[in-house]
C-alpha cells in the first residue's frame, strides 16, 4: 500500500516526523509544499491522497487559518496526532551564538522562542521563511555565515550543521497537534472524537444552550474556538472538540444541534490519539498515481 502525503515544509521537518509517527508501516511519499495553503491544494487537484497539517501548539495556540483552510475546502478530519518538540539553534560549522547577525525558522517555530529570540535582539534580525527544515537547508547550501535557523535536531543532523543552543523553546513542554486531512470520511468504528464548525444567532444564552445540549447527552467539550465569519463584521463561527463514548448518541446530538443553530458543518471523526498509536490505513486507500514534485 503507497499513500501520497501533503506536508507544509520538505523531508526531516516537524510535518514529515508527524508523519513518519501516524504511518510508520505504511509505504509514503511526501508532497513536499511551500505553505498550508498548497496543501489543500495538492488534495483539492488530488496530487495527494491525505494532508497532514499542524492545528495547535501549547504555546503558540491554535493555527486560526488552518482551521479556516479544513473548512473552506470541506476537507475531513481522519485522525490526530501529538508531537513533542524541541527547538534548536543552528548555523555552519565554525559559527558561534556571536556571529549569528539572523535567524531564520517558520513563523510559528519563531512564536514558540520569542523569549529566548528577545535575548538576541536588536543585535539580530528575526526572518519569516518558509518552514524550519527548509531554512536550515538554505544555510547549507547556500553557505550562508553569521546567519542560523531554528528547527529540529533530526534537521542539524541531516544538513550538517552545528547546534549554537538547545531546547529554546520558551516552554520546556511544547507540543503540537497535527491532523489527517482528506476528501473522504474515514469508517465509524471505534471513533470517540468529533471536530465541529457551527455558527449562532444573537439570541441571549445561545452559546450556553449548546454547552447545555453537549452535557445533557454527556458529551465532553475538549476545546472550543471562535473565529470571525468572512464578510460579516463581528460575526463569529466556533470550531470545537468533544469526545463522546456512543457513536449512535452522538449522531442523536448532531440531529439537536442541527436544530440549535443556524448552521452546523463535521469537519470529522474519529478516534482521540493521545498515545500517539499509528493511523489504521484502510485498504481503499491505496493509489497508484504519479508522484507529483514539490507543490
Amino acid at each position: 500500500m503507497s499513500l501520497r502525503i501533503a506536508i507544509q515544509g520538505i523531508e526531516s521537518s516537524f510535518h514529515d516526523l508527524a508523519v513518519q509517527q501516524l504511518f510508520p508501516d505504511t509505504e509514503v511519499t511526501l508532497v513536499p509544499c511551500t505553505s498550508f495553503k498548497k496543501v489543500t491544494i495538492a488534495l483539492e487537484q488530488n496530487k495527494a491522497d491525505m494532508g497532514v497539517i499542524a492545528i495547535e501548539n501549547t504555546i503558540a495556540g491554535s493555527i486560526l487559518p488552518n482551521y479556516q483552510l479544513i473548512d473552506d475546502g470541506n476537507f475531513q478530519i481522519l485522525g490526530e496526532t501529538f508531537l513533542t518538540i524541541d527547538m534548536y539553534m543552528m548555523a555552519l560549522a565554525g559559527q558561534s551564538i556571536h556571529d549569528i547577525d539572523e535567524v531564520h525558522s517558520h513563523p510559528v517555530a519563531l512564536q514558540q522562542c520569542s523569549d529566548y529570540l528577545l535575548k538576541l535582539q536588536p543585535h539580530c534580525k528575526i526572518i519569516e521563511g518558509k518552514d524550519t527544515a527548509s531554512e536550515a537547508k538554505k544555510i547549507k547550501e547556500l553557505g550562508l555565515k553569521n546567519v542560523a535557523a531554528i528547527a529540529g535536531k533530526q534537521v542539524a543532523e541531516k544538513y550538517g550543521l552545528t547546534i549554537l543552543d538547545r531546547q529554546i523553546q520558551t516552554i520546556k513542554e511544547n507540543k503540537t497537534r497535527f491532523v489527517i486531512l482528506s476528501k473522504i470520511a474515514g469508517k465509524s468504528e471505534g471513533y470517540n472524537k468529533a471536530s465541529l464548525r457551527f455558527e449562532l444567532g444573537h439570541e441571549i444564552g445561545s452559546l450556553s444552550n449548546i454547552l447545555q445540549i453537549l452535557n445533557t447527552f454527556d458529551i465532553n467539550l475538549t476545546k472550543i474556538q471562535s473565529f470571525p465569519i468572512q464578510g460579516q463584521p463581528w460575526q463569529y463561527s466556533f470550531f470545537v472538540d468533544v469526545l463522546f463514548e456512543d457513536y449512535a448518541l452522538f449522531q442523536e446530538v448532531i440531529a439537536v444541534l442541527t436544530k440549535a443553530v443556524l448552521k452546523l458543518k463535521i469537519l470529522g471523526t474519529y478516534k482521540q490519539n493521545l498515545s500517539n498509536q499509528p493511523y489504521q490505513v484502510s485498504a481503499e486507500k491505496e493509489l497508484t498515481q504519479e508522484i507529483p514534485s514539490a507543490v
